[in-house]
């Protein structure tokens, strides 16, 4: 059937390209994530894998399997695409009549965005290399993709390449042009560079699993919280080393005392909120929709959670820019 395909689609059939390489534009998606941090931009270099792919299919000789060369193409263009790429710019503070505390220190990856569960059927659970070191689930989280993005571009690939595809290091070396030695090299200083950032992290409890009933609680007792301006009750349910950010705002904050201060100054002018649930990157999330006094609820931005244990170790706040990509509505009608 491939190679029926392949033919028809080197003789320019179009149909046939889209149905040969259909099964693994899901997984080439989420590779580009990876790559770049940013759901947009990682759409961006989908499409231009497939165009190129497209452009060369004449010059493919099966030397590679399709999804190993869609791979290179992949991995190429989101080099390309670090090297060359104006970053989004950090945002300055634009919280109407809240004051936040000094922040703890201003986050690097200010172009980090969400990625929707929805879309990650089909993709988390495509075939491993036999060298892959992560879980697929933990390879998307925003902790890992935040991580990443904190690599240079050439040890960035290298590692998503050997250590969450599991790919052998020559097909590595292949697909990037590069030597042996050099794939080794820039592997060994990535995960130097990721065990460094990951230190605090791996002391921590796991979080619970999908869907667990200790999962389901935790978030419930957040949405009330946060939608019933509780502070206590939302500090009660944090870690003593929480840690917040606001992509693209670069404002960070960690630890309980300084967390407890920032969501106090956003309570105490007065905003309160309705919370919709969703998930982004394996995590529970939720779209925040702040109350007008007329009673409709407008999207404000997405709220990801990371849990260890019984309690919330991280949150991530985003624009509302990305509700639609999650199919939330931009308001909420008058309850």
């Amino acid at each position: 059937m491939t190679a029926d395909l392949m033919t028809k689609a080197q003789a320019g059939d179009d149909e046939a390209f889209r149905a040969l390489i259909e099964p693994y534009r899901r997984e080439l998606q989420v590779h580009c994530y990876r790559m770049l941090g940013s759901f947009q931009d990682a759409e961006d270099a989908l499409q231009d894998t497939v165009l190129s792919a497209w452009q060369g299919l004449a010059g493919f000789e099966g030397r590679a399997s399709i999804r190993t060369w869609l791979y290179r193409i992949a991995t190429n263009r989101c080099l390309n695409a670090r090297r060359s790429a104006s970053r989004r710019p950090a945002k300055e503070w634009d919280v109407p009549h809240v004051e936040p505390p000094e922040p703890t220190r201003l986050g690097e990856v200010v172009w980090l965005e969400p990625y929707p569960d929805a879309l990650l059927e089909g993709a988390i659970g495509a075939p491993l290399g036999p060298e892959a070191r992560y879980e697929q689930t933990e390879s998307i989280s925003l902790a890992f993709v935040t991580a990443l993005q904190t690599l240079p571009p050439r040890q960035l690939a290298v590692l998503i390449l050997r250590d969450v595809l599991g790919l052998r290091a020559n097909e590595v070396a292949d697909m990037l042009d590069s030597t042996l030695d050099s794939v080794d090299s820039a592997l060994k200083r990535a995960r130097a560079s990721l065990q460094r950032r990951q230190s605090t992290a791996a002391d921590r409890e796991r979080p619970p699993a999908r869907d667990a009933s200790s999962e389901d609680a935790i978030v419930a007792k957040f949405a009330r919280a946060y939608e019933s301006a509780d502070l206590d009750a939302l500090v009660s349910l944090l870690t003593d080393d929480v840690f917040v950010s606001m992509p693209p705002m670069p404002f960070e904050y960690e630890g309980r005392d300084v967390v407890t201060r920032f969501f106090a100054s956003i309570f105490g002018s007065g905003r309160r909120f309705d919370l919709v649930p969703t998930r982004a990157n394996g995590q529970p999330a939720f779209g925040a929709y702040l109350r007008a006094p007329d009673g409709i609820a407008h999207g404000v931005g997405l709220f990801v959670l990371t849990l260890s244990g019984d309690r919330i170790c991280a949150m991530t706040r985003f624009e509302n820019i990305v509700l639609p990509w999650f199919g939330l509505p931009r308001s909420l009608p008058s309850r």
